[in-house]
């Protein structure tokens, strides 16, 4: 379904925003983005200067998706692509460095906000497969990085609008500090910070924020792990003590959902790592809205008290005018 949804998307986006045509009626920059929180992001600090436009849909998963041959149209319109990088979206990055026009460049945020030495590679993202755990986002002070990439790439590209694209990373920069300040308050209160998800997408968050990071379900493949595997995760679980693991939305686990069962821990199966509360439109359909989200629910399924992350004010900076494929 997802597959389908992105071509009958791109056309819809062609046809709305296609052509030199619509350059001369706005001169906006025209942006693509690939996941959900870097559309988010990018959006926040853009405001209503830029169209953005995502090329992943929500719920898809972004490590195995492969767009169709009519995004390379839009691919071909655009100023600029804003991807992870860190070898997340390398068929995107692919396509788009087939098309783009002259001038346009594919800016990797992620890769730009790591040194190497700094990669992690785990679980899901083992150091013989060659490819290191992208999902740099889920830790708010990665995800300022990010903005401050785009900012300065905006402001380079469109000098005219170079202090609104400042004002904005400044005033997303306040509130990361707010949301950051929340999560350690909130966190504080965790008797045990360990982790067991369907995903391995908190490795860097569990650095930046002192969680230990037990494991995640899915393995280097993508595909459901071995018996002994899962017994050995059922092992750490008991092992541990915790009461909670997590599952995804998007991605129900019956795997985990055995883990919880054997092991006594309950299964919370609503967390998401890149795929935004809501919907297009919706307050808390943004890259806050879903950390905002997840760090709640981590807080309070392992006993902890949410407090301040719930009286965190999540907010768009500018208003979200992307499209985000559904």
């Amino acid at each position: 379904m997802a597959a389908t949804l992105i071509a009958v998307g791109s056309a819809a986006v062609l046809s709305g925003c296609g052509g030199s045509a619509d350059a001369a009626d706005n001169g906006k920059l025209k942006v693509a983005t690939t996941v959900a929180p870097i559309t988010s992001i990018v959006a926040n600090i853009g405001g209503d200067r830029v169209e953005v436009t995502g090329i992943v849909p929500e719920g898809t998963n972004s490590h195995t998706f492969e767009p169709k041959p009519s995004a390379a149209k839009l691919l071909s319109r655009v100023d600029v692509v804003y991807i992870n990088g860190l070898k997340l979206e390398d068929p995107t990055r692919e396509l788009a460095e087939e098309n783009l026009s002259d001038g346009a460049e594919v800016v990797e945020l992620g890769t730009k906000c790591i040194d190497e030495k700094d990669w992690i590679y785990d679980f899901s993202f083992p150091k013989s497969e060659g490819k290191p755990n992208p999902h740099l986002w889920t830790d708010p002070t990665y995800a300022r990085c990010y903005a401050k990439i785009a900012r300065d790439d905006l402001s380079r590209r469109d000098p005219e609008n170079a202090a609104y694209y400042k004002a904005n990373y400044e005033k997303f920069s306040t509130m990361v500090d707010e949301l950051d300040a929340a999560m350690r308050t909130s966190f504080a209160t965790i008797p045990r910070r360990e982790l067991l998800t369907y995903h391995d997408a908190y490795a860097y968050f569990g650095k930046t924020y002192d969680w230990k990071i037990i494991g995640a379900i899915q393995v280097s493949d993508f595909e459901d792990p071995t018996p002994k595997e899962v017994a050995a995760l059922i092992g750490q679980v008991r092992s541990s003590g915790v009461p909670a693991i997590f599952g995804s939305e998007v991605f129900p686990s019956p795997v985990l959902k055995q883990i919880g069962k054997e092991s006594g821990a309950r299964y919370v199966d609503v967390l998401r790592d890149d795929d935004l509360p809501g919907t297009p439109g919706d307050r808390e359909h943004s890259w806050v809205g879903l950390m905002h989200f997840d760090y709640v629910t981590m807080t309070e399924a392992l006993g902890g008290d949410a407090t301040s992350l719930k009286a965190f004010q999540q907010r768009d900076i500018a208003p979200d005018q992307a499209s985000y494929p559904q």
